[in-house]
């Protein structure tokens, strides 16, 4: 009934990142309706500041286009080509100058507008790579890639493998030996690397170090690089942000900057720093005219609204509104942050260290049974059935270590994060208590080492851990 391209199983729907979506859907919390429900941590969205989004829109009623007369209505209606507004483009790309803080400046004629960075990836997929053809990226990556970068294109995606023994950063080491894998062993020819800065799932930024080093790799073997930076007004703390753009632009260890430069690709959306996500306003950024033109033809299948682009690039154009709104979005995610980390580390738990972002990575290794990819899912499954939150699995961000976590927080206000973190607690209780009995079933009942029953949640981990039996 289907075509082979439809039928076929590479979605990657069935990860553990999407099934706890639909856990959710099944019997998703509310705080009257279904207090024991499920509590969506899963979702990166973004709703700590659209009050700020919905006043701007309560102050300018116009920007929607109907209330302001006859022709602006008929300008939005009627049908607008798939190059965009230009009144939308130029605001976006001064919109994206102000998150870098104006350190490097984008030209509206490079930006293609599409769906969403969904659409933007895929795009530069098919203007990029052949079927076959591979794409390097680092792990954990976010899952929805095995989704966007490889299901309709044919593309396939070569993990470059990171650890926490350095943080999670990458490495020259593994960029080569992903490459050499690729090539040599799988018989694929690499186009390019993509990556996310800031990172999703780690909540952390590149350095200017490790962007060098991944920029002069890709000049080295003559790829393409792919910069998904749709969390880089989310950066919150120490770290600020570098743009791939503006350190392309920069690099001096080129032999040809031009031809740099037409191998540096940006993707951008509103999703993440506006909390806009059912806009699906998104874009493309490439100094490579061949790319921008073949892209901006692909886009037709995804087209902006012309009434989101009139609203957005009013919005956009309030130099004040965005401001403001940059300021307080950033101070809003990192207080929210901060009650994430430090409620988990009052149970003993560990956050990677992250300055970004609308979740934290969380090191939950110690609650595995086994240090097993299969004992990580049995902890999945405890976490959404027994403490009814729904956390994402490192496994299903490719994450090469059992026992990380993604825990978001922005999607949900400060009532309902005091509940998950009431319910995490209470977890954490009954696994204390769980590991204490089967210890006094193996080694006896003597000595005053049970005492740990009696400790904060913080320090009974530790001192269990740490008894000589």
């Amino acid at each position: 009934m289907l075509s082979r391209k439809a039928s076929c199983n590479s979605h990657g729907q069935d990860s553990y990142y999407f099934l706890g979506w639909e856990e959710y859907r099944k019997n998703p919390y509310d705080e009257v309706r279904n207090s024991s429900g499920i509590i969506q941590m899963g979702l990166a969205e973004n709703q700590l500041s659209l009050d700020l989004v919905e006043s701007w829109l309560e102050s300018n009623p116009e920007a929607t286009g109907f209330t302001n007369g006859e022709s602006t209505f008929r300008d939005i209606a009627l049908f607008q080509d798939y190059h965009g507004l230009p009144a939308f483009k130029n605001a976006l790309a001064g919109f994206m100058a102000r998150i870098g803080e104006n350190k490097v400046s984008f030209d509206p004629n490079n930006l293609v507008l599409t769906a969403g960075t969904t659409s933007a990836n895929e795009i530069l997929m098919f203007c990029l790579a052949e079927p076959g053809d591979a794409f390097l990226v680092p792990t954990p990556y976010y899952p929805g890639f095995d989704r966007d970068l490889k299901w309709r294109t044919g593309v396939e995606i070569i993990p470059i493998h990171r650890s926490s023994s350095n943080g999670f950063k990458i490495t020259e080491s593994a960029m080569e030996e992903a490459f050499e894998h690729a090539q040599n062993q799988l018989n694929r020819t690499v186009k390019g690397l993509l990556i996310t800065n800031p990172s999703n799932p780690l909540g952390t930024t590149m350095t200017r170090r490790e962007l060098n080093q991944i920029i002069h790799f890709a000049n080295t073997k003559n790829i393409h690089v792919i910069s998904d930076e749709i969390y880089s007004g989310t950066v919150f703390d120490s770290l600020g942000f570098i743009s791939i753009v503006e350190l392309a632009s920069q690099h001096k260890s080129s032999h040809n900057k031009d031809d740099l430069l037409s191998r540096v690709h940006m993707v951008y959306s509103l999703s993440k720093d506006l909390g806009l996500p059912g806009f699906r306003a998104g874009a493309i950024y490439s100094h490579n005219e061949v790319v921008v033109s073949a892209a901006t033809k692909m886009s037709s299948f995804g087209l902006v609204s012309s009434q989101t682009q009139h609203l957005l690039s009013s919005m956009l154009s309030n130099e004040k509104f965005v401001r403001e709104y940059l300021s307080e979005n950033r101070t809003r995610i990192k207080n929210r942050q901060q009650t994430l980390v430090s409620g988990l580390k009052d149970l003993g738990i560990k956050c990677l260290n992250s300055n970004a972002g609308l979740f934290c990575w969380v090191d939950m290794k110690k609650f595995l049974k086994l240090n097993t990819f299969e004992a990580e899912m049995e902890l999945w499954r405890r976490l959404i059935y027994e403490v009814g939150c729904n956390v994402s699995p490192g496994s299903s961000f490719h994450c090469v270590e059992p026992g990380w976590f993604r825990i978001c927080f922005a999607n949900m206000d400060e009532r309902t994060m005091a509940v998950a973190m009431r319910r995490v607690r209470v977890f954490v209780d009954s696994m204390h208590a769980e590991r204490i009995k089967n210890m006094k079933s193996q080694f006896g009942e003597g000595e005053r080492k049970w005492s740990a029953l009696a400790l904060p949640c913080s320090l009974r981990f530790e001192m269990i851990e740490g008894m000589e039996i």
